[in-house]
């Protein structure tokens, strides 16, 4: 069975760093390109950085584009992503997924992780 598994996450204050991280099976991980999508309360669930497999294409929202850094450990069938200078705004649940790259960028994944919060809070 394909699984996600999140983890990672906390509270941070304002222009502080995280990084989450999500392990997924070995078939996932080698199949189909990884990332997260988030979702705030109120708001539409957001794809945020999504990495292909191989690790020869990313994809980043410009809300998050150059603070956001996501990366593969084929290794050890994990993706990362790492944030820095963390705003409020970027307060949410953030949701593991996998899936073809085309298909996240549109808002669709064929695996989903169980979630992971990160507050940004002062």
């Amino acid at each position: 069975q394909e699984q996600l598994v999140d983890s990672g996450g906390g509270s941070v204050q304002p222009g502080g760093s995280l990084r989450i991280s999500c392990g997924a099976s070995g078939r996932t991980a080698t199949t189909y390109a990884l990332g997260w999508f988030r979702q705030a309360p109120g708001k539409e669930r957001e794809l945020v950085a999504a990495i292909a497999w191989p690790a020869t294409n990313t994809y980043y929202s410009s809300s998050v584009k150059g603070r956001f850094t996501i990366s593969r450990d084929d290794a050890k069938n994990t993706v990362f992503l790492q944030m820095n200078s963390l705003k409020p705004e970027d307060t949410a649940i953030y949701y593991c997924a996998a899936g073809y790259l085309p298909e996240l960028r549109v808002g669709h994944a064929k695996y989903w992780g169980q979630g992971s919060q990160v507050t940004v809070s002062s």
